[in-house]
């Protein structure tokens, strides 16, 4: 969701519409006829050492067309086996497109859209007011969805993503957590268990984490994450071999976003305090924007991991980016 400080980039940004905007024309030729999307350059410099080293490398960016898809605001990301990507909008939608990958992994477009409105307990379309606010997004060993909202904190599972919602047991205490800076991060573990990371709820013994939770409904444990400096998590998923990814956002005036993504290479039974080994750093000169959303997922034998970002409908100042990366010990078979 937009926060306060993102109003004030629109002022900010001004002077860059038309360069933005050609640059978006001349990538949008590039693009392959018929799919959703369009890749956006990858910088002809090469990265710093210390970032060029990082064991998740970037592959490919796309720059995707929200009114194509039929969601914007989109909070969370989850690409299948099939490639099928299922986003959610902080606007009480959903969307759902087949992700199209070249052989070694880096991103030509989606196809395939669809989409519609999120439902409330009675199967009617959420109202769009604060109770449409979906941030987070996790999938479910019998197929069902998880999907956490702010503003009105709470967990609902959906059979399907068109079904009526049923509530969940929500941690307790995220009632505590700001009204935009609750339940951005959820994620079901290869355990079973449910894995949740408030936005900005700081732990009550250091102002520098954020209130965490494990287990689920009737058997939460309460624990701490601490986050890379001046990062909050934004989203997280699971890794096959039971840890997690955890992506991380930054806004500065100056120098705009920048994103990390931190690897947990696994998750005690009762987790005191957690941090993450930052596996990648999604900062310029790499495409970068409000990164929100980030899955894990497979691709001709080699690991993948894609992140999204919410354009806070402030297209061409900001866009709406899909990044694949892929780890640098797994190439493609």
């Amino acid at each position: 969701m937009t926060s306060s400080p993102l109003r004030g980039l629109r002022q900010r940004r001004l002077g860059r519409r038309a360069a933005l905007a050609a640059l978006t024309g001349a990538a949008a030729c590039a693009g392959r006829p018929g799919l959703v999307g369009y890749p956006v350059p990858m910088p002809d410099e090469p990265l710093p050492a210390e970032r060029a080293d990082l064991p998740l490398r970037p592959l490919g960016v796309l720059s995707i067309d929200t009114d194509q898809l039929g969601a914007y605001g989109l909070s969370a990301l989850h690409v299948g086996p099939d490639l099928t990507l299922t986003t959610i909008s902080d606007r009480g939608r959903w969307a759902q497109a087949q992700l199209v990958l070249a052989a070694d992994g880096v991103p030509l477009g989606l196809e395939a859209p669809r989409s519609g409105p999120l439902r409330d307990v009675a199967g009617r379309p959420l109202p769009r007011d604060l109770a449409s606010d979906a941030e987070s997004l996790a999938r479910l060993p019998d197929g069902s969805w998880l999907i956490g909202f702010e503003r009105e904190h709470r967990i609902w599972r959906y059979h399907s993503l068109d079904s009526a919602a049923v509530p969940v047991g929500v941690p307790p205490g995220i009632e505590d957590a700001p009204a935009n800076g609750s339940l951005e991060s959820i994620g079901v573990l290869a355990d079973g268990r449910w894995l949740v990371i408030a936005e900005a709820l700081a732990s009550r013994d250091d102002p520098f984490t954020r209130q965490a939770w494990i287990g689920g409904p009737g058997r939460w444990h309460s624990f701490a994450y601490r986050p890379r400096d001046w990062h909050n998590p934004s989203d997280l998923c699971p890794l096959p071999d039971g840890g997690a990814l955890v992506l991380e956002r930054h806004f500065g005036w100056t120098e705009g976003f920048s994103g990390s993504i931190a690897r947990i290479a696994s998750i005690p039974a009762v987790p005191t305090i957690l941090r993450g080994e930052v596996v990648a750093r999604l900062e310029p000169p790499l495409p970068s924007d409000n990164w929100e959303g980030i899955s894990a997922f497979r691709h001709n034998g080699r690991g993948l991991v894609a992140v999204i970002s919410d354009d806070n409908q402030m297209f061409p100042l900001q866009r709406t980016l899909l990044m694949v990366l892929g780890w640098a010990d797994q190439p493609a078979s």
